[in-house]
């Protein structure tokens, strides 16, 4: 579909990649601005928010898109690469509008399920229609679950008060990855990103917080009750979860801890037990710890599991019985690389490589950075000075602890193609 034709429905767009004019990628579209006049008047379509690499969400005037279709978007090129930033009556078309309760003037009740745009005669984009689910009629029976296509003047009021649900929205995240996820629930007003909370499943709701600011995780897990609160800690890596749990009061942190699952909580509380800024404090307390006399096959198994982080995977922890943190004593580790040279019925005692100092659990953070770097390691492992294994320390938990609290949320390069938001 062209610029000039008649409308766009945004869901058909959510992901599509943006061009300048000579074929380069400029990132992806993540949602459309409009601005909100009041049910009286067509919301006007006045950008895109794209999400641009380095994961930055920035902002595309309407008047530098030359072409729109359900494959591609294309731009001048001219890019403004500062931070996207709410304004004023702007709403976000999935993150404000799509689950949003509506009145038409025929009577019925609905949820807005997608929004077209269309351009005018002045190449101005509006909002011009809705695609509604509607329930039962007051004036006339109608089946529940009727979905249609309605014009905006068809449209009696929105609900601007209300809970909102965020069904819609959360289907089109379906795909995102949870660090993307985050980074557009952090964009949102503090009311819809708890309503967008509150309809994702635990798990995902778990991995799409671990990825969010202090204040932001802090936010979402208070509006839960307590103890869905206390299942989404259980879903988050411990080391996440411990971060999460020192942004409480001692009472709320106690009464969370209290209602997890004793295991989960156990490993918790051994997190909590460290200096802050040490290896131990940052730790993941369940890496792949396996017997000398486990197979290569067996190694090999426990490292697809799709929850484990590429870090994770990288290395398998070798030690004495028992194999849950704290361990017998460590022995060493086995590198992903050797496992696939290895043949699988071989055992991880004739390959383990014992040369790879495992680092203190007090040791500051800025040594397991070194060795990390020294070594060309995805993880390290952490022993107490028993020599047992209590846990294993990854470059992500490290570059956590490094970069400044607020590095998901600052931009660092402010490199601007084309001038300002206008």
């Amino acid at each position: 579909m062209s610029k000039n034709q008649n409308r766009i429905f945004v869901a058909r767009l959510l992901g599509l990649d943006v061009f300048d004019p000579i074929g380069d990628r400029i990132g992806r579209l993540r949602d459309v601005v409009v601005l909100d006049h009041g049910p009286q008047s067509e919301p006007q379509a006045v950008g895109i928010v794209v999400e641009v690499p380095g994961k930055r969400r920035v902002f595309v005037p309407m008047t530098r898109i030359t072409s729109i279709d359900t494959s591609q978007i294309i731009s001048t090129g001219l890019v403004n690469m500062r931070r996207f930033e709410q304004r004023g009556v702007e709403l976000l078309v999935v993150g404000q509008i799509f689950d949003r309760k509506v009145r038409l003037k025929d009577g019925e009740d609905g949820t807005i399920e997608d929004v077209a745009i269309a351009e005018d005669k002045n190449g101005d984009w509006h909002v011009n229609q809705l695609f509604v689910r509607v329930g039962a009629s007051r004036l006339r029976g109608l089946r529940r679950g009727h979905s249609k296509i309605v014009n905006w003047d068809e449209l009696y009021h929105w609900d601007d008060d209300g809970h909102q649900g965020a069904s819609q929205l959360v289907a089109a995240y379906e795909d995102v990855k949870p660090a993307d996820f985050a980074d557009a629930l952090h964009d949102m007003p503090e009311k819809r990103r708890i309503e967008v909370a509150s309809e994702l499943q635990d798990e995902r709701l778990a991995d799409v917080l671990q990825e969010l600011p202090d204040d932001d995780q802090v936010q979402i897990l208070s509006s839960l009750d307590r103890e869905r609160a206390a299942d989404i800690l259980e879903e988050m890596d411990p080391d996440d979860a411990a971060d999460l749990l020192n942004e409480l009061s001692e009472a709320d942190k106690e009464e969370l801890l209290e209602l997890m699952e004793p295991e989960e909580a156990e490993d918790v509380r051994r997190l909590l037990e460290y200096e802050e800024d040490t290896a131990g404090s940052i730790m993941t307390p369940v890496p792949v710890i396996l017997s000398p006399e486990s197979t290569v096959a067996e190694a090999l198994a426990h490292v697809r599991q799709e929850e484990l982080s590429p870090a994770l995977a990288s290395m398998i922890f070798v030690c004495r019985p028992p194999l849950e943190t704290p361990t017998g004593r460590y022995l060493g580790v086995v590198h992903i690389q050797q496992l696939l040279r290895t043949p699988p019925p071989d055992h991880l005692g004739n390959i383990v490589d014992a040369d790879l100092e495992p680092i203190n659990d007090q040791a500051p953070v800025s040594a397991a950075a070194r060795e990390l770097a020294t070594y060309n390691l995805s993880a390290l492992p952490v022993v107490n000075t028993a020599g047992r294994l209590v846990g294993a320390v990854t470059v992500d938990d490290v570059l956590d602890n490094l970069l400044p609290n607020d590095w998901r949320e600052t931009d660092h390069t402010d490199a601007t193609l084309g001038g300002a938001r206008g």
